[in-house]
């Protein structure tokens, strides 16, 4: 079993930054690409951003040239640096990885963003 623990999420002003982590632990023998998403209240999750274990990403319009992803291969981590934040960042924020052939969810955290 793979376990996904997501920190730093939070409040913050608009235009503020915050950096998000999620260490992955446990019996990894095999890394494919990790990413973050988010859903906000009644949405859809939707995929914020993806790194491949090249360390190839791709990211949602509405993010980009603001958040970058980022990660640690040797420390099992990925990062989401969130930078110029917005209100309609607001949600929670999940980690996905893909682990030894199977794909692994963090339980979330909130971003909540004010005006």
């Amino acid at each position: 079993q793979v376990q996904l623990v997501e920190s730093g999420g939070g409040l913050v002003q608009a235009g503020g930054s915050l950096r998000l982590s999620c260490a992955a632990s446990g019996s990894i023998f095999s890394i494919n690409a990790m990413g973050w998403y988010r859903q906000a209240p009644g949405k859809q999750r939707e995929l914020v951003a993806a790194i491949t274990s090249g360390g190839s990403t791709n990211y949602v319009d509405s993010v980009k040239g603001r958040f970058t992803i980022s990660r640690d291969n040797a420390k099992n981590t990925v990062y989401l640096q969130m930078n110029s934040l917005k209100p309609e960042d607001t949600a929670v924020y999940y980690c996905n990885g893909g682990f030894n052939g199977m794909d692994y969810w963090g339980k979330g955290t909130l971003v909540t963003v004010s005006s």
